[in-house]
């Protein structure tokens, strides 16, 4: 590999050949891998265009919108501040934030949300963009909200109102949002390149999204999985280039901790390889017994819609499944709409992310194809 383009260690190769690949596969327009054992950086790989208008290259430090990856980091912050002896994740979220208990809501835990069996997975209440971005609406209407099923008696994807939800519990307890938390207890102390609402000095350097041909388009706006991603039509999806879409700082500057984080590749494998390993010589972040707790399968087979993807869930993470296949039972993690994912192993003391620009679409294997080339290089 040009050495411009990255490196990877002695061994690795196949990643390199896979990264490769990737790019005549499916047409990557740029993006980029890195994995991370035992703290230390064994691949790191960018290559292609991060902006297609000016053909400016992508870099090792080039950021992207990972979507729902942003889940990862919110879910970090709360595994962290349970270890802390903070957060009871079993406990009602009513014992931080009293206002959440009505509505039938008063049962509800952290854990139920964090495996997506709240019953909220997206609210009756329509607050326009600017009230988005202004958090306390999102947070008034969560408390009135009436939960859609009997909590903890079924499973649905929580999307945006995850990261509000989990995100308000966050700032009650240490008077920050989850971006401000996320950077001050583990982005800036590691200098990780991955943010929750995008800094203004950085907008000017991250990659903007396109749209592979074919992506299926979005059910009409009264479908629940078209509310769940666009908060009732208040935030357009992908929409691009329109105002308020997912390539306007408008946007990816707001704190949207449910799917709204920006990051690199080794911003956001850093993050895992942090929790699972540490970094150099830094300790881990997640102790085993939290890792062990994060794992544990609390939701699983058909949704409340009635499909079933395959995917399995912990407390705040995606298991190792036919949907995303990982490396162990021990391994967690999250995607993004755009096809980018990571994931953290403490067996294998991985930290592992794959970022793009070219949006694919469901079933994207480019991720996939990189974790068994991971696999392959770890038993070889």
């Amino acid at each position: 590999m040009d050495e411009r383009n990255g490196w990877v260690d002695e061994g690795w190769g196949p990643v390199a050949d896979v990264f490769a690949r990737n790019f005549a596969d499916f047409d990557e327009l740029g993006a980029a891998v890195t994995v991370f054992v035992d703290g230390r950086k064994t691949v790191e790989l960018w290559d292609g265009i991060a902006d297609r208008r000016t053909g400016r290259a992508w870099t090792g430090d080039t950021a992207v919108p990972v979507f729902s990856c942003a889940k990862g980091l919110v879910s970090l912050c709360a595994h962290l501040l349970a270890q802390r002896g903070r957060l009871d994740l079993d406990a009602p979220v009513s014992r931080y934030w009293p206002e959440f208990a009505q509505a039938g809501k008063e049962s509800i835990t952290c854990r139920m949300v964090l495996a997506h069996r709240a019953g909220l997975p997206a609210l009756d209440a329509s607050p326009d963009f600017d009230r988005i971005a202004a958090w306390a609406p999102v947070v008034r209407a969560i408390e009135e909200q009436r939960p859609l099923w009997e909590p903890d008696t079924a499973y649905e994807y929580h999307g945006h109102v995850f990261g509000f939800l989990i995100g308000e519990v966050i700032r009650r307890i240490t008077g920050d949002t989850p971006g401000v938390f996320f950077r001050r207890a583990i982005g800036d102390p590691l200098g990780l390149r991955a943010w929750i609402g995008l800094p203004p000095e950085e907008w000017d350097a991250r990659a903007r999204l396109v749209e592979a041909e074919g992506r299926p388009p979005m059910p009409g706006p009264e479908h629940l999985l078209t509310r769940i991603v666009t908060m009732n039509g208040a935030l357009v999806f992908p929409g691009l280039d329109e105002p308020h879409g997912w390539n306007d700082p408008a946007l990816l500057a707001m704190e949207l901790p449910g799917a709204g984080a920006t990051a690199s590749a080794t911003g956001l494998a850093g993050v895992y390889a942090a929790a699972v390993s540490g970094i150099g010589d830094g300790e881990r972040l997640l102790s085993r017994d939290t890792v062990t707790d994060a794992v544990r399968e609390v939701s699983a087979g058909k949704g409340w819609l009635g499909f079933d993807s395959g995917a399995r869930w912990g407390s705040g993470y995606l298991l190792n499944s036919s949907f995303r296949p990982m490396l162990s039972e021990r391994s967690f993690g999250n995607d993004g709409a755009g096809g980018q994912f990571a994931f953290g192993d403490d067996t294998h003391g991985v930290g592992f992310a794959y970022v793009a620009n070219r949006m694919v679409g469901h079933g994207d294997a480019r991720a996939t194809r990189l974790v068994a080339a991971v696999r392959s290089c770890l038993n070889a």
